[in-house]
């Protein structure tokens, strides 16, 4: 039976049951994200959860414009980790850039996002297929996080300040289901705002966050709590007979 099984499986380019299951194993898709302040701890963080021994970080800052302080302010959060860091800006010339988006995004352990105007970073990222390519990152199993726009970015919606005047929603990757709203114990108007427009169903439910607490999902679970403050919190926001109502993450502090 087994000589018959490999007759059929070379003649019909088939795999054996044993490889099929190995080959197709797909790897823990990983998201950190934070309200706001993603410094050293959240680094650190990122860095375990490559598994890497040295891992290759990489900042992306383009929704600050790639700016050079913030990228300044990267490496110095890095520099008391055991880490690789590194940077990709996103305003370039072909003449100076001679690597693909693919070629230094898929070659990290983990990739941080700045934050800023979410707005811009998104029309960015597509017009240049950057969101098509950390997509693959994700189903590779590379590390992704950030906070603000950083943590934005990787859910289907939320709240942002990116346009003039006042605050609006923003469409983003989707990678994680649901809304996302951050700096929610640090600007006033983020916490009305959002439990108005999920209450009325103008946004999907998802999640708040203070700056300094953030979550940790696999694919689209929550898998940890996490905070660098004691004070500060995670909601789950869901809508409940046409009302937002906040339920609390218990988070556990790291450092």
């Amino acid at each position: 039976m087994a000589g018959l099984a490999g007759l059929a499986a070379s003649r019909f380019g088939l795999l054996p049951l044993g490889r099929l299951s190995r080959s197709t194993q797909r790897a823990t898709r990983k998201i950190l994200v934070a309200g706001g302040a993603y410094g050293t701890p959240w680094i650190r963080y990122m860095a375990q959860l490559s598994g890497k021994t040295r891992p290759r970080i990489l900042f992306l800052p383009t929704a600050s414009a790639d700016s050079v302080q913030g990228t300044l302010n990267f490496y110095r959060a890095c520099a008391p980790l055991n880490v690789e860091p590194h940077d990709q800006i996103s305003f370039i010339a072909s003449s100076t850039q001679k690597q693909d988006w693919s070629d230094v995004l898929l070659s990290m352990d983990g990739i941080f996002v700045s934050g800023g105007n979410t707005l811009n970073q998104q029309a960015i990222w597509q017009a240049q297929g950057i969101d098509v390519i950390l997509r693959q990152a994700w189903d590779r199993g590379i590390v992704l996080g950030g906070a603000s726009a950083g943590g934005l970015c990787w859910f289907e919606e939320g709240t942002t300040d990116s346009r003039p005047k006042e605050l609006s929603i923003v469409h983003c990757l989707g990678l994680i289901r649901g809304s996302y709203c951050p700096h929610y114990d640090a600007e006033k108007d983020r916490r009305p705002y959002y439990m108005k427009i999920v209450g009325e169903g103008t946004l999907k439910p998802g999640y708040a966050m203070d700056n300094d607490a953030g979550v940790y999902f696999e694919d689209n679970t929550v898998k940890r709590v996490v905070t660098t403050k004691a004070t500060s919190k995670v909601y789950k926001v869901d809508r409940v007979d046409g009302k937002a109502v906040e339920t609390v993450l218990e988070g556990e502090l790291i450092s």
